[in-house]
């Protein structure tokens, strides 16, 4: 059966007539024609296909896309700004070997990106508890906490940032 749906996708509002069993990442990918949301698993396992609902990381292969409706919904491509340049997570990606065939990146970013919106300054431990749902098979995970350790505080204002968030990680108050 077919519904209409009002949310905000990246940042623009939409509406769109979608069918009850579609995924929202079957939206995304086959309706919307966004690519850079994965889908590895199929069954919520991996995390390719991590997105971002009303600032919750959420698998959008387990996600009924009739839930979007009244929602923000974020994806890979929402993080970069206008003028192309790079989200901080996504340049801590680069600057530090986080991605590497990239395709668990996109997922792993946004996990990233929902749980330092939640806890700007999140430590190793909670960088790893925040991943715990995204597999990644080409790295240790150094390169990725790694990437996400050098953003941590980095949304904090200055006289809230923890000791060393920034020094020596190569981030963008490194320079």
């Amino acid at each position: 059966m077919a519904r209409d749906v009002t949310f905000d996708f990246n940042g623009n509002p939409m509406v769109m007539t979608i069918e009850d069993h579609w995924t929202l990442l079957h939206l995304i990918r086959e309706e919307l024609g966004y690519y850079g949301t994965k889908e590895g698993c199929g069954g919520g396992e991996c995390g390719a296909c991590t997105v971002i609902v009303n600032g919750a990381a959420v698998n959008s292969c387990l996600y009924l896309a009739a839930e979007i409706d009244g929602k923000d919904l974020v994806t890979i491509e929402g993080l970069a700004d206008d003028d192309g340049s790079l989200h901080p997570i996504q340049q801590a990606f680069v600057e530090k070997g986080g991605i590497q065939c990239g395709f668990c990146s996109p997922g792993m970013i946004i996990s990233a990106k929902a749980l330092l919106d939640e806890n700007p300054a999140a430590d190793e431990d909670e960088i790893k508890h925040g991943i715990a749902g995204n597999i990644c098979r080409c790295t240790g995970y150094v390169q990725i906490v790694d990437s996400i350790k050098s953003v941590s505080g980095y949304y904090l204002e200055e006289d809230e940032k923890p000791m060393g968030a920034w020094e020596g990680h190569g981030g963008p108050l490194d320079d």
